[in-house]
């Protein structure tokens, strides 16, 4: 089992930047750059903040996936605790697969919405972080038309506020690879998200 709620490196941090200019910046099939993926944004909100402490090493997983090959362990994150994804590598799956691990009382997101989140990456391949704004305690903010298929199916139809898991097959997040992220062609990709808000 490979814990992955280690740091990502300063170099990967710097080559990755972040979800919002990864997927945007990679999650079209046209090749066409004319659109600049937004930079990430704090929100105004008092609630705005990715909380950054570790979760604790007992907090009992919310969603467990055996994959094609492999399996994860999915908790999500509290009001002072990032999430924490256990992957027993090389997990990979077939289809995209999406699970709420705590529903919000908020309004239902829109396919085309401007949405504000917090999330963590992981790589099924080894288990690594690839981004995280848990770590960088801020929130980004981005229109879900605009990343990648993947990322788009787990939070569109969810309720603001609500923490919510994903396993997204290659073909819904990079099916050529993010060399910059340590992303090869065919991998499976994970990712934890709590939704903060989201705009028409």
């Amino acid at each position: 089992m490979n814990s992955s709620r280690v740091s990502a490196s300063a170099a990967l941090a710097a080559c990755v930047g972040s979800l919002v200019l990864t997927l945007g910046a990679c999650g079209s099939n046209t090749g066409s750059s004319s659109a600049s993926p937004p930079s990430p944004t704090e929100t105004a909100t008092a609630t705005s903040g990715c909380p950054t402490a570790a979760p604790s090493d007992d907090a009992a997983p919310e969603w467990t996936l055996s994959g094609t090959t492999g399996g994860v362990a999915v908790t999500g994150s509290t009001d002072t605790a990032a999430p924490l994804v256990t992957v027993d590598a090389p997990f990979s799956v077939t289809q995209t697969q999406v699970h709420t691990l705590q529903p919000g009382d908020g309004p239902v997101v829109a396919e085309t919405a401007t949405v504000s989140v917090c999330y963590m990456g992981v790589n099924g391949r080894d288990g690594t972080v690839f981004d995280n704004s848990y770590e960088r305690g801020a929130p980004v903010e981005f229109p879900l038309d605009g990343v990648v298929p993947g990322f788009q199916k787990a939070i569109a139809g969810q309720t603001v506020g609500s923490t919510v898991a994903v396993a997204m097959t290659s073909a819904d997040g990079y099916p050529d690879g993010q060399p910059a992220a340590g992303i090869q062609k065919g991998d499976t990709l994970i990712f934890a998200i709590t939704i903060l808000g989201a705009s028409s």
